[in-house]
């Protein structure tokens, strides 16, 4: 993969699991770091490392179920690989809605180990190149002017130049000149592709349906 082979984080309280899981992941040519705790890796991981998490279910202190509530949405979130002793059917099904890449019993076999973290390694980058494009488009937002920003959701929502003026109280031709800045900025040369920026970024994508002479704001439900 670009930009190094990613690191194994492992999350176990068995100092054997950790060391046997070590010695096989560095084997297959894996870096790994390993931790006797939730709190531990919490303290120590480097968010910048690309990678996943092994992350054994029963832990003292958090658990592993809690210790992926706590890294839902966070910046340091990564994939995770839940390891169990036992199959728990109900926490393994809470895991994997939870957004889990597996759920593996103990002893674990090599070759579906493998496969699991080839596939967290392989959403650990994807989801790391696509931080880097929303952190470019936000950047190329914050270039806009306030005026130009107002021109930038208006057209998002399919608003035609005479409706943008209307609604901001200004000139059709002004508003001309703010929509060409617009797709400059944004790097873009056509709407749907200004539409999904937006989307990649939060800006709510409204189609406006037209009816003879009447315009209807309509939101999808």
């Amino acid at each position: 993969m670009d930009g190094g082979v990613p690191t194994v984080f492992i999350v176990d309280d068995a100092r054997e699991v950790r060391n046997a899981l070590s010695r096989m992941l560095c084997a297959a040519g894996y870096p790994v770091r390993s931790f006797e705790s939730a709190e531990r890796f919490l303290q120590e991981q480097d968010s910048n490392e690309p990678g996943c998490l092994l992350l054994d279910v029963c832990l003292p202190g958090l658990s592993g179920i809690d210790l992926q509530r706590e890294l839902t949405g966070s910046p340091i979130a990564r994939p995770i690989i839940f390891l169990t002793g036992m199959g728990d059917i109900q926490t393994s099904v809470l895991a994997m809605k939870a957004g889990a890449v597996d759920f593996l019993t103990k002893p674990i076999e090599g070759k579906q180990l493998f496969a699991a973290i080839e596939q967290a390694c392989r959403r650990d980058a994807d989801q790391r190149q696509e931080c880097v494009m929303r952190s470019c488009i936000r950047q190329r937002v914050e270039k806009l002017t306030p005026r130009e920003r107002q021109v930038l959701k208006q057209v998002i929502r399919g608003r035609l130049n005479k409706q943008i003026a209307a609604d901001l109280g200004t000139g059709e031709k002004t508003v001309k000149v703010h929509r060409a800045r617009v797709m400059e900025k944004m790097g873009v040369r056509s709407v749907p592709e200004l539409v999904q920026l937006g989307l990649r970024v939060g800006i709510a994508f409204e189609p406006v349906l037209h009816v003879s002479t009447t315009t209807l704001d309509w939101k999808p439900h």
